[in-house]
């Protein structure tokens, strides 16, 4: 799909409906992956990192990893046990009054039982250099996962899923920095908007869905991950919900379906030179 903009997406509808190239302000925003698999992942019971942008759904983390729709072929639609999501691109032409702005917007649908509890993701792994900064409002409320516990002053609290922080945590995941070893999972609670600052250009994202838990969950991977054969990546995900894990849900945390049975949310992904 290509915009008049210069915006340009393209997806692997057989491989998880993943988006594998998103090309904006003129250059390339998603990483490539490790080389770790080749074609559709079509019916792998383990998930495999790919590169690009996966749909997670119904969880990030957990049961299934990634979510249950990595491993099945796309159409127009997809479903997942109950549910069954929709989405549609829109790519916007260029604003006269904003030449530099290239745009696309995302529109998801989502069918399943009134009271369905679920957690999304836009698993993003971004192309970014050491040095790429994230930006989202200071103080935000920060949850940090247990692989940053030997990373932090104090000792992890026994049997607890997050410790709870504040943007942009002691840890300064604010940078993408050298490979020293670390990776480590972030959720931002409801910060529905984040914006990348990497070489020449600036990527933002921003999500909206009235009513429901809206946050951006990060992954900064400096090759700590995984064990004996570390890479880099860096995600930055708009999330439904606040948790990795449906599972860990407490209330508020996950996103409801209505009493209509249905929901609908907008991802917009935006960027411009600097």
């Amino acid at each position: 799909m290509n915009g008049s903009g210069g915006a340009a997406v393209t997806i692997d509808l057989a491989d998880g409906g993943r988006w594998t190239s998103l090309r904006l302000a003129g250059r390339e925003w998603l990483w490539a992956g490790p080389g770790l698999v080749s074609g559709p992942r079509t019916g792998h019971s383990s998930f495999t990192d790919a590169g690009g942008l996966d749909e997670c759904l119904p969880t990030v983390r957990g049961t299934p990893d990634h979510g249950g729709l990595w491993n099945q072929p796309w159409e127009t639609s997809v479903s997942y046990g109950e549910a069954t999501l929709t989405r549609t691109f829109t790519e916007h032409p260029p604003d006269p009054t904003d030449p530099q702005l290239d745009q696309i917007t995302v529109d998801y649908h989502l069918h399943a039982p009134p009271g369905y509890q679920f957690v999304w993701a836009a698993h993003a792994l971004l192309d970014c250099a050491d040095g790429a900064t994230i930006s989202a409002p200071d103080g935000t409320a920060c949850r940090l996962y247990p692989e940053a516990a030997g990373l932090l002053p104090s000792a992890w609290p026994a049997d607890a899923p997050w410790v709870a922080t504040a943007w942009p945590t002691p840890l300064n995941l604010a940078t993408y920095g050298p490979s020293d070893g670390t990776a480590v999972g972030a959720v931002l609670v409801d910060c529905p908007s984040v914006s990348v600052h990497d070489r020449d250009a600036v990527l933002v994202f921003e999500l909206s869905c009235p009513g429901q838990p809206v946050s951006t969950a990060l992954w900064r991977n400096q090759a700590g991950f995984p064990v004996g054969a570390p890479y880099r990546s860096l995600g930055v995900e708009p999330m439904l919900g606040r948790v990795f894990d449906l599972a860990e849900a407490g209330p508020g945390d996950a996103a409801v379906v209505p009493a209509s049975g249905q929901l609908a949310w907008r991802l917009t992904v935006s960027a411009r030179p600097v």
